[in-house]
């Protein structure tokens, strides 16, 4: 049987503020070298499924060109072999507009579904860290001659209203579905990894198109539980939905523990990506790491610890990264400071300037429940002037300039250079 697998990649990540300013979530940067949709495609890979479709919409162009042919993944195959295909929305289509959700973007690639002759559908989510043997539960779904599976795994008690939460009897049959309770006996939470039979979920999309459901978690799932044939798939490893400022965070900075619970080193799961050349790491004569991840093409002359540090990073003599993740090209320069904060791409930190500074952790103001913890947040491209201090919990946006900065001191909470509503 052929098995395609459809990717969900264009979501806008609004709760990562700054760093979805200029791309969608899947593309954003995670444990140095990597994007986050690299765990998807990787799984892909690594479960024998050659066919995939990627939905793309919010601000594709980072990972259009992430992805491109497909190569790094091995992907870039006659169709009839395999392959990958970059799915975008366009007006011109009768009844049809931008995506509107999940279920919805599917319907409105289900030519591409039906050209591609599958016999089964597996629907991902490109923005989740985890390695998972797909064809394990494509064979689980074939033995239960199931219409749906999902897969699941227990979450805590408080966390179940972020997740579609069901109930499931002792052979897996899934008689209660819903989406994000504010609160459930059920600790069962669905992973946003499914397998449909083709045609069923095809005629499922038709049928509630009209109804305007256009969501799976919302519409599509508890429809089909009310009429049988769902059914849970187990699933009890490592996996985090890096959907917030600080699970991104945490996520990063976990994989420079000892022992991880996240192994990238596994030569029987290797996680593909698409890699610039890049000369080896360079340390000066002052250098000193301590527990962190460091990227091919890193010069670091200063004091890095417990960090995660993309390609191209610089870190002047003197300067000082600690629990932070710094994105690709920045430059840490001479007696900085970068703590507890998250560095998007081509940043740079002037001499003697401080990110993360001082001991007032007073909530951000605009994202307060977001914000709370100390973590400092920079935007792609900007410039922090030489000797400005820069509180906790605070947003620099994307390609500030030195003008931009009125004063020398940012405080703890302040939002600068970001112009928009919260979601």
């Amino acid at each position: 049987m052929r098995t395609l697998a459809m990717i969900m990649a264009g979501g806008a990540g609004t709760r990562l503020s700054i760093l979805t300013a200029e791309r969608a979530k899947p593309a954003v940067p995670f444990a140095g070298k990597y994007r986050i949709i690299d765990f998807t495609l990787s799984n892909c890979i690594n479960s024998g499924i050659y066919h995939l479709g990627v939905l793309t919409q919010y601000r594709p162009r980072s990972l259009t060109e992430h992805i491109g042919t497909g190569k790094p993944w091995d992907l870039d195959l006659d169709w009839r072999r395999g392959g990958i295909r970059l799915l975008h929305p366009y007006l011109g289509q009768q009844d049809e507009d931008w995506y509107k959700g999940t279920a919805d973007a599917v319907r409105q690639n289900l030519s591409f579904i039906t050209d591609s002759q599958a016999d089964q559908v597996l629907i991902l989510s490109g923005d989740h860290i985890y390695n998972m043997d797909y064809s394990e539960m494509v064979r689980y779904h074939e033995e239960k001659k199931a219409d749906l599976t999902v897969a699941v795994l227990h979450v805590k008690p408080h966390e179940v209203s972020r997740f579609g939460i069901m109930v499931a009897d002792e052979n897996n049959h899934v008689l209660e579905f819903q989406e994000k309770p504010l609160s459930s006996t059920s600790t069962l939470a669905s992973m946003g990894v499914y397998v449909f039979r083709a045609e069923v979920l095809a005629s499922c999309l038709l049928a509630s198109k009209a109804r305007g459901a256009h969501d799976f978690g919302k519409h599509i799932i508890p429809s089909m539980v009310k009429k049988g044939g769902v059914y849970a798939y187990s699933f009890d490893r490592y996996w985090v939905d890096v959907g917030t400022l600080q699970s991104y965070w945490d996520a990063n900075l976990a994989l420079t523990r000892d022992q991880p619970s996240l192994n990238l080193r596994d030569s029987s799961w290797v996680l593909h990506t698409r890699s610039e050349e890049r000369p080896p790491v360079k340390f000066g004569s002052k250098a000193n790491v301590i527990r962190s991840l460091v990227s091919n093409g890193c010069v670091i002359e200063g004091h890095v610890e417990n960090a995660v540090l993309s390609p191209g990073v610089y870190v002047a003599p003197g300067a000082v990264v600690r629990d932070s993740v710094v994105m690709t090209d920045t430059q840490i320069e001479r007696l900085a400071v970068v703590d507890r904060a998250i560095i998007d791409k081509r940043v740079c930190v002037g001499e003697n300037a401080k990110v993360g500074w001082g001991d007032n952790f007073m909530p951000n103001k605009w994202e307060p429940d977001r914000l709370n913890t100390g973590l400092t947040v920079v935007g792609k491209g900007t410039h922090i002037p030489d000797n400005t201090e820069v509180g906790r919990n605070c947003v620099l946006g994307t390609f500030l300039r030195e003008g931009d900065f009125k004063s020398s001191e940012i405080c703890s909470g302040e939002t600068l250079g970001v112009a928009y509503k919260r979601n």
